[in-house]
């Protein structure tokens, strides 16, 4: 059984403050060998630990542990990469669609063979002074090299061979993903949690719905995703949409991990911001939803989560950061294997070191209340007019749009007419996208297609004109690893 992480600095025992007993319980029947899961429920497992956060008391979560399923992907394992500061959580989710009803496979799009593999891979590390947690998704297609193993259907005795990431379940199952991903990233994982589909609708739904705020329709026939721009509240089938859509652009997978990195931090700004941890009945019935199919290693229980929970009350998604591991090449052949995408083994490891010394993947950066865009300020080039006799609007129109961050002339000029009283934003209709991004920064402002304009859009400022805007783009990712914070991505 895998122990909790210590610094290398010293090799005592930590010491544990004394709890009371657990209150006696009769233990459940043990749950199905076998039961449906899916890859997007590592979203529910993250908020497993967030519900920690409530405080509710020792009995509450002694019965939520007796509830997960459990299993050992540390067994026999030599060799392991050295324990460094805080927690490493290996998230996955497994597919299987065929133990999911029939109704539901055709309501949500779940057609298709069961690959008996991991859909979505994530390492969660939780800092060792508690107040951050970095989430890391690892493309189920990335090109991997498993270690000498044991497959679990033929009992054949394989050598290391190339494959795709989440195929190491199929040959090894949890054992060897786990050996898979230390092999490849050089972390030690502390613990394993594996979660189902079906905990994930019935999660979304006892909490009312996930908000998630979108700047451009998404739309996605494969499994029936159909969201207009805008603010949404996903009940638990549209979520589950949102999570699986592949094809909304042509970012297929790694579009699909952003979009649940989104969620994820949807769900616990819903989670912590909501009152619902502070409610006995709703705290119940979401651990209930939560925990119906979760499996995780024997040394997460009772204790992990209540020493977690407790250094977590103030989790919020401004203290979480969420990103991808770089890739360096993508469509890399790999022969009997297909097409996989190759890490980038330079950034990837200054991303794993930085785990490894528990230290943050980016820079926080404070951004107040800002409006979500299609197109970032910082792309959009803008010539400010004064449309009015009131001097020196046009400066300080100028002046407020380059603070926010848009590329103005900063030579604003005198329109032809002075006596405009809304705020005129004129674009090219090739470059309609950057012209809303800038009618957000500013109330009010009428939208006007000028035909051969070019990019540089106009803004008239008229009499009505009051102030700009904070916006930000939709994907707001930032330094080398393109990291976003909880609260970048979630809705403002």
């Amino acid at each position: 059984m895998p122990t909790p992480p210590r610094s290398p600095r010293s090799t005592a025992a930590p010491h544990r403050r004394p709890r009371p007993p657990a209150p006696r319980r009769a233990r459940k029947p043990a749950p199905p060998a076998r039961r449906p899961r899916w890859g997007m429920r590592a979203v529910t497992t993250l908020s497993v630990v967030v519900l920690a956060s409530a405080g509710i008391g020792h009995a509450v979560m002694t019965s939520l542990d007796a509830d997960i399923t459990r299993v050992d992907p540390f067994k026999d394992m030599k060799n392991r990469p050295q324990a460094g500061h805080g927690m490493n959580i290996l998230l996955v989710g497994t597919d299987g669609r065929e133990k999911i009803s029939k109704e539901e496979r055709q309501k949500y799009r779940l057609g298709g063979a069961p690959c008996h593999c991991t859909d979505t891979i994530m390492i969660v590390h939780i800092s060792e002074d508690r107040e951050r947690a970095s989430v890391v998704s690892l493309p189920r297609d990335s090109y991997a090299v498993t270690p000498g193993h044991v497959d679990r259907v033929s009992g054949k005795r394989h050598n290391g061979h190339p494959v795709k990431l989440n195929a190491a379940y199929a040959e090894g199952g949890p054992q060897l993903t786990v050996r898979t991903v230390e092999s490849m990233t050089k972390v030690k994982i502390d613990h394993y949690l594996e979660v189902d589909f079906t905990s994930f609708m019935k999660t979304v739904d006892v909490v009312g719905g996930v908000p998630i705020c979108t700047a451009e329709p998404l739309k996605d026939s494969h499994t029936g995703l159909n969201l207009p721009a805008g603010r949404h509240t996903l009940a638990g089938g549209q979520a589950l949409q949102f999570v699986r859509a592949r094809h909304v652009d042509g970012a297929s997978d790694l579009g699909r991990m952003k979009r649940q990195q989104r969620f994820m931090a949807a769900l616990v700004e819903r989670l912590t911001s909501s009152g619902i941890l502070l409610n006995p009945m709703k705290f119940r019935d979401v651990t209930r939803a939560v925990l119906g199919s979760v499996r995780a290693d024997k040394g997460f229980g009772t204790d992990e989560m209540l020493d977690l929970g407790r250094a977590m009350r103030n989790f919020s998604p401004s203290s979480s950061e969420f990103t991808t591991v770089p890739i360096g090449r993508m469509g890399f052949a790999v022969k009997g294997v297909g097409s996989t995408l190759k890490w980038d083994a330079e950034k990837s490891e200054r991303l794993f070191h930085a785990l490894r010394q528990d230290q943050p993947l980016s820079v926080h950066r404070s951004r107040g209340a800002a409006r979500i865009v299609p197109v970032a300020p910082q792309q959009i080039r803008v010539q400010v007019e004064n449309g009015t006799r009131t001097a020196g609007l046009g400066r300080r129109v100028d002046a407020a749009l380059a603070s926010t961050g848009f590329r103005t002339t900063k030579a604003p000029v005198n329109s032809a007419a002075r006596d405009v009283r809304r705020t005129v934003v004129a674009h090219d209709p090739r470059w309609d996208r950057s012209a809303k991004s800038l009618a957000a920064a500013l109330p009010g402002s009428e939208l006007r297609a000028v035909k051969g304009l070019g990019p540089t859009l106009k803004v008239i400022a008229g009499a009505d004109f009051e102030r700009v805007r904070k916006v930000r783009a939709e994907d707001p990712g930032q330094g080398e690893f393109g990291v976003v914070r909880g609260d970048e991505v979630a809705c403002s």
